[in-house]
C-alpha cells in the first residue's frame, strides 16, 4: 500500500491505523473513525457510523464473523453490526475476506446480504457444495490455497 500514491485508507482498526502509520513518511493517509473499542481493537458505535455517513469510499475489505445463505453476512456484536452496515453503506464496492470457518456460521445481527458482495474471497477449506451454493449467489468468489499448518 506504501507504493500507492494518494491513497487514502479509511478504518475503524486501531490495528491496521497503526501497520499503516508504521510505514512512516511513506505510508497512506488513513482516516481512523473514532467510538467506542472492541476487544479485538476495532471503534465501533455511534461515533463511528456519524463519521462514516459522511464518507465515499471506493472499495471496502470486510472481514466477517459469519456468512449464510439465508441470514447472510453476520457478526455477533450489535456495535460492530451497525458499523459494518455504515461500511458498507458508504462503499462503492464490497470485497468480504471469510475463511471456510465461517460458512454456515450466524452472528446475531446481519451486515448484509451475500448478493451485495461483489467479491468473497475464501479458502479452499470451503466445501464444493458451500462453494458452488456462494457461486450462485456472488458473482465473484475467489479461492486461496491455506497455508500448510
Amino acid at each position: 500500500l506504501h507504493d500507492i500514491p494518494g491513497l487514502t485508507v479509511v478504518t475503524n482498526s486501531i490495528r491496521i491505523a497503526d501497520v499503516l502509520h508504521a510505514g512512516g513518511s511513506s505510508a497512506p493517509n488513513v482516516v481512523l473513525t473514532g467510538g467506542v473499542r472492541t476487544p479485538s481493537e476495532a471503534l465501533v458505535g455511534p461515533v463511528a457510523v456519524a463519521s462514516l455517513e459522511l464518507l465515499h469510499l471506493d472499495v471496502l475489505f470486510l472481514g466477517v464473523h459469519g456468512m449464510d445463505p439465508r441470514a447472510g453476512f453476520t457478526t455477533p456484536n450489535l456495535l460492530e453490526a451497525d458499523t459494518d452496515r455504515a461500511l458498507v453503506a458508504a462503499s462503492r464496492r464490497l470485497v468480504v475476506l471469510a475463511d471456510h470457518t465461517k460458512w454456515g456460521t450466524i452472528g446475531i445481527s446481519t451486515i448484509a446480504p451475500l448478493d451485495r458482495a461483489d467479491v468473497v474471497i475464501t479458502d479452499n477449506g470451503l466445501p464444493a457444495e458451500a462453494l458452488e451454493s456462494l457461486r450462485e449467489i456472488v458473482d465473484d468468489v475467489r479461492v486461496a490455497a491455506r497455508r500448510p499448518s
